[in-house]
C-alpha cells in the first residue's frame, strides 16, 4: 500500500465537507420546490441577481454561470419568463444580445427563497469547513 501525501484527517475533512454541501443543496433544491419553482429556475434567479456589478445578464452568461449549454439556458430563460419571473430587455452594448432581468414577482420569490437559505447556512455553520 502506497503511502498518502494527504493526511487522514483532510479525507475525512473533504469527505464531510463535500456531505455538508449534499445536504444543503438537497436542502435548496426542496426549498425551491415547496414555493413552486425548480431549483434550476431558482439558480437563473440567483445568478441573475448575483451577477457581478449589475443586475442583469446575458444568456451566454447565464449559460456558463449555470454550467449549462447555452440552448439549455434559453429554454429556462423561455420557461422563466412564462412563469413572469424574467424579462428579456435590449442590450446596449451589443445589438445582437439580450439582457435577462428579474421581474418584480421574480425578486419576491428570491427573496423569499434567500432568506431561507441564508439562516440555514447560519444554522448548520457550512462556511467552517472552508477555514
Amino acid at each position: 500500500m502506497t503511502k498518502s501525501r494527504i493526511s487522514k484527517s483532510t479525507y475525512e475533512r473533504l469527505a464531510n465537507f463535500r456531505y455538508e454541501l449534499r445536504k444543503f443543496i438537497h436542502f435548496s433544491e426542496a426549498e425551491a420546490r415547496q414555493i413552486g419553482i425548480t431549483p434550476q429556475q431558482h439558480q437563473l434567479l440567483l445568478a441573475i441577481k448575483g451577477f457581478p456589478e449589475r443586475d442583469v445578464a446575458t444568456p451566454r452568461e447565464l449559460a456558463e454561470r449555470l454550467r449549462l449549454s447555452h440552448n439549455a439556458c434559453v429554454g429556462l430563460i423561455d420557461r422563466c419568463e412564462q412563469l413572469g419571473l424574467v424579462c428579456r430587455m435590449p442590450n446596449p452594448k451589443d445589438k445582437r444580445s439580450v439582457y435577462v432581468g428579474i421581474t418584480e414577482h421574480g425578486t419576491g420569490i428570491l427573496e423569499q427563497l434567500s432568506e431561507i437559505h441564508l439562516e440555514e447556512i447560519k444554522r448548520i455553520g457550512l462556511f467552517k469547513y472552508l477555514e
